[in-house]
């Protein structure tokens, strides 16, 4: 069991606003989930699996090495955007 005051820490953290109910909702949900995790630790042989990478088997997926090409100047990164501001693409504002 989760207890409340964590529960409190790791919403404020998160710059959560909560009603104290909400937090016996949520810490009941986590008991819930807890409880479920527990049934997967019982699976036989479940630490001999070996973790995964995509939810599928895929064999044939090569992941590339990242590594810089070309660099490209400011101004010419620039010159193309709309909206400039003190050398920064300016986007509209998406979060109020």
């Amino acid at each position: 069991m989760i207890e409340k005051e964590k529960l409190k820490i790791y919403a404020q953290k998160l710059l959560f606003e909560m009603k104290e109910e909400e937090y016996d909702t949520l810490q009941k949900e986590f008991d819930v989930i807890l409880d479920q995790l527990s049934l997967i630790e019982n699976i036989p042989g479940i630490s001999e699996v070996e973790p995964m990478m995509f939810p599928i088997v895929t064999d044939c997926v090569k992941l590339r090495k990242d590594e810089i090409k070309q660099e490209i100047d400011v101004d010419e990164v620039l010159e193309n955007a709309d909206h400039v501001y003190q050398n920064q693409v300016r986007v509209p504002k998406v979060v109020e």
